[in-house]
Formats: structure tokens, sequence, C-alpha cells
């Protein structure tokens, strides 16, 4: 699917409020409404809008802890890898989870509620996975910048 640019600026204030009514919508994009929806629809039936969801404060909801974990897998069969992906996807502190190229096989992001919790959720969920070898934790003190608005894609020029 080609996006032109009326597509990227619904796709970004979308991405900015996904509660936004179709009609101002259609205003901040300078469409009219009936054109807008059928251009959103569009979008929602390429996949490229997946779903809408609520942003929700991770302090406030009770996890404030962020930690990054570097996993490299003891061997690399597809055997190993499947079980490992299969279990990531089962513990729901896991947020994300990226395979990776250098050092480390997968850089994982959890959130928890507190060190004795991800202490437990290392010893009794991680540990327990097998083809691990070795999990390497780093925590976040702070967060300087978070975002959920995709730059639009530019040329290589356009960096200077």
């Amino acid at each position: 699917m080609t996006l032109d640019a009326v597509d990227f600026q619904i796709i970004h204030e979308l991405q900015a409020d996904g509660r936004l009514s179709n009609q101002d919508l259609a205003d901040r994009i300078r469409l009219s409404p009936s054109p807008c929806l059928r251009r959103v629809r569009r979008l929602e039936e390429a996949g490229l809008i997946r779903g809408y969801t609520a942003m929700v404060d991770q302090v406030a909801f009770g996890l404030p802890i962020t930690v990054f974990v570097r996993i490299r897998l003891e061997r690399h069969t597809s055997e190993i890898v499947a079980v490992f992906e299969e279990h990531v996807g089962r513990i729901e502190h896991i947020q994300d989870c990226y395979l990776m190229a250098g050092s480390s096989d997968y850089l994982l992001r959890v959130v928890i509620e507190s060190l004795e919790a991800y202490e437990s959720l290392v010893r009794h969920r991680i540990h327990a996975i097998p083809g691990i070898a070795s999990i390497e934790s780093s925590f976040a003190y702070g967060s300087v910048k978070q975002s959920k608005v995709y730059p639009r894609p530019t040329a290589r020029s356009d960096f200077g």
C-alpha cells in the first residue's frame, strides 16, 4: 500500500490521540468527514492501523520498575528458539521482546512492581526457560522520552 501525505497525517493524529472523533480528525487534516472515514477504514483494512488502546501511567498503575534484560541462548537451534519465544510470550510482565544482532540474542523490556518481584520473576520464570546461557539486567531509573508517535519515514538525505 502506498501512503500519501494525508495518510501520514491521519496516522500521526491517531497515534497522538486515538480517541479523536472522525469529525475532529477530518478538521485537523482538512478533509471532509466521509473521505476521512474511508481513508481510516482503508488504513485499518490494510493493517497499518492495527487497533486502538489506552495509554496507562505505568507508575500510577503499580508497576514503577522498568528492566531491560539481555538474553543470550546456549545454541540457536530452531527448537531452542521456539521454546524460548513461546515461554516469553506467556510472561505478562515482559512487555517487549526484540531479536537482536550483536552480543545478546534478545532484549526484553519488563515492567514490574518491585525488586523482590523481579527477583522472583527471574528465578522462577526466566531461569526455568531451557536453553538460556546468560541473563543480564539493566534497571531504568528514569525516562527521558517515550513516544508512541512514529516519525514520518524520510529519505536518507533529509538528515543532512
